[in-house]
């Protein structure tokens, strides 16, 4: 009987999409606030162009540093963590080979099934480092060019976020007509975005569409409510 051949199908871009997620949700959300909030005190859509532009330019900077930071700070963790291990194998290999049996034994392996894998990692003292590394602290060597992709993939989506809450400003020049504008573009992009990052992430799609959709229009409804009471 012929056998099919079973190929798995995983999706590894875990980390890019979470850069995106990052970018793309504070680019929707913080431009369509401020530019909400403007539009609760004035009514002429230039300074509020302005004003967006000047926020997109600074945000999508503090995010990209913000993100290559984290991925910098996550590298020299995992520098500093795996040199401890190395030591630790070269000095301590009896305590080493005790906490190997109790990896093993937390997915049921007696010590006597755990055994001869221990052993055989003792005669090859990198891939023991490699094996405590990932299922002892949980660590992931990183992609060294990590930092600055994650840097521009987040600058990245926040400005082409940014971007569609401020276009009708662009275009328009009533600030309370653009508002509207913007407000149902906006809220459907962000029910797009919250529907895809849903399917990618796991999460089911219509909860973080809603999701998405429900923390955008409170962050512009505060804002608009906050600089009319001030104008």
């Amino acid at each position: 009987m012929p056998q099919t051949t079973h190929i798995e199908r995983h999706f590894t871009g875990s980390e890019m999409v979470k850069d995106i997620v990052i970018g793309m949700s504070d680019g929707l959300t913080v431009p369509f606030a401020l530019a909400a909030g403007l539009s609760g005190a004035i009514n002429t859509t230039g300074i509020i162009v302005t004003a967006g532009l000047a926020e997109i330019a600074a945000g999508s900077i503090a995010m990209g540093l913000g993100g290559y930071m984290a991925a910098k700070s996550d590298a020299e963790h995992y520098v500093s963590e795996r040199a401890r291990e190395e030591l630790e194998v070269n000095e301590k290999p009896d305590i080493e080979a005790a906490e190997v049996a109790e990896v093993f034994d937390a997915y049921g392996l007696t010590a006597e099934e755990s055994r001869p894998v221990v052993d055989a990692l003792r005669k090859h003292p990198q891939a023991w480092v490699d094996f405590m590394m990932r299922f002892e602290l949980g660590l992931e060597k990183p992609d060294p060019k990590r930092a600055v992709i994650s840097a521009g993939t987040i600058a990245g989506a926040y400005i082409a976020g940014g971007f569609i809450p401020l276009g009708p400003y662009i275009i328009l020049t009533r600030a309370s007509t653009a508002l509207i504008v913007s407000a149902i573009i906006t809220l459907t992009a962000l029910a797009v975005f919250g529907y895809v990052k849903g399917r990618f992430t796991g999460a089911p799609p219509l909860r973080s569409a809603i999701q998405t959709v429900v923390i955008g229009g409170l962050a512009a409804a505060v804002a608009f409510m906050i600089a009319r009471v001030i104008s």
